[in-house]
């Protein structure tokens, strides 16, 4: 079988089966070059229940994206293990539950598009089908949108789309490579999330803004609610935006 991407509708029946049974069981897992968003590194180190420079410094990798300057983070993976996830094990994924995206999404590769009349975003998908993958042609009589709704993706796709839409608002309005300093607002507000609460909980970051207390105590208790400001913050501070935030 080649490598080939294949149009599927939500109501199209997946032609996939994805089992501890497959010969192919972890093989997915294993010479990767897998790139994390802001919500995948949120969900794996609450999962680990380390903070996030800990958890970057030990099972990521962080690149620069040589037009854009923003951060790349992708696993720290093993040669000895033939590049595998630090997170398989002979069973399986140790953190399964808080797995990212593209983890979840796989044999699916997922696109969207902003529908200009409506303001809201098209989402389009494809069957990725890969040679060393031997889940295909078993019928899970599931539709695509029911795979998907299996795989519990959509709070992952609402996350990562936000993320989408800053990366686009920042090549319209600073097309071209960011300079070193705002490349690392960007990883420390998306990122590093324990550390950004450390800045503004302990060094004033906010202090020149006049935030509503109950806000900021909001913040610095919740991951998500941090990670939404983060976004804000960022378009605040690189783009000129108002500064939104949400009750």
């Amino acid at each position: 079988m080649n490598d080939e991407m294949l149009p599927v509708a939500l109501d199209d029946l997946m032609q996939f089966n994805c089992s501890s049974d497959n010969p192919c069981f972890n093989q997915c897992c294993r010479d990767l070059n897998q790139v994390l968003t802001p919500y995948d590194i949120l969900r794996m180190k609450n999962a680990v229940n380390l903070p996030s420079r800990q958890f970057l410094r030990e099972y990521t990798s962080r690149h620069t994206g040589p037009g854009s300057g923003l951060p790349v983070l992708t696993f720290k993976t093993n040669p000895a293990t033939g590049h595998a996830c630090p997170f398989v094990t002979d069973s399986g994924c140790a953190v399964y539950n808080d797995r990212p995206a593209s983890c979840r999404m796989y044999p699916l590769a997922r696109a969207i598009v902003k529908d200009r009349a409506t303001g809201k975003n098209v989402e389009y998908f494809a069957l990725i089908e890969e040679a060393h993958c031997k889940g295909f042609g078993d019928q899970s009589n599931k539709t695509v949108a029911q795979w998907l709704n299996s795989q519990d993706v959509d709070e992952h796709n609402a996350q990562n789309d936000k993320i989408l839409e800053l990366i686009s608002l920042k090549n319209q309005i600073r097309p071209g490579k960011l300079e070193s300093a705002e490349e690392d607002i960007f990883y420390m507000a998306l990122y590093d999330l324990d550390n950004f609460k450390i800045e503004i909980q302990e060094k004033g970051l906010l202090a020149s803004m006049d935030l509503p207390g109950e806000y900021v105590e909001k913040i610095v208790a919740d991951d998500l609610s941090l990670l939404d400001f983060g976004i804000a913050w960022i378009k605040y501070q690189l783009f000129g935006k108002d500064l939104e935030i949400q009750d």
